[in-house]
């Protein structure tokens, strides 16, 4: 599995559930990225798309604690456990863990890598988190691209490998 999210440089990654940055750079590469591929999610995290509804051509998995939510186009899973198993049946390298940051904080331990667009900035509010891989033990940038600017903010994308 890989972890895929956007960050500031206290590795902030959204306040009152929107992303804290806007950048089409980014978003193009997200959905690029994920195009095709398995997305895990919690439900706060598919309430922040438009409508609420499922990302287009993704499978869309959202861990939730209450049994009886449904979704069109979302598999339900109640549990880390449930949706471990059930992404079980793709390649890993197929699956992409997108938030939030509870979600991001259970998952992560079975990521092998994760993408992260590091913003140079520092978000005036911010109310959830990404785990600071740089600090973390057993991760460690492995890629990392030139610095790009849009939108007035400096960014670039890391690829971090577990060890």
């Amino acid at each position: 599995m890989i972890a895929i999210a956007a960050v500031d440089n206290n590795w902030n990654i959204g306040n009152d559930g929107d992303l804290l940055f806007s950048i089409p750079q980014d978003m193009k590469f997200f959905r690029q990225t994920t195009s095709g591929k398995v997305v895990v999610m919690g439900r706060k995290t598919l309430d922040s798309f438009p409508g609420g509804k499922a990302l287009k051509n993704r499978v869309n998995i959202v861990l939730t604690r209450n049994a009886d939510f449904e979704r069109e186009g979302v598999i339900v899973c109640t549990s880390v456990e449930d949706a471990l198993d059930y992404v079980g049946r793709f390649d890993p390298d197929d699956v992409y863990v997108i938030g939030g940051q509870s979600v991001y904080e259970a998952f992560l331990p079975y990521c092998e890598s994760a993408l992260i667009t590091h913003v140079d900035a520092l978000a005036p509010e911010a109310d959830k988190k990404f785990p600071d891989l740089s600090a973390l033990d057993g991760w460690y940038c492995a890629e990392k691209s030139e610095e790009y600017e849009e939108n007035g903010y400096k960014f670039t994308f890391c690829k971090y490998k577990k060890r």
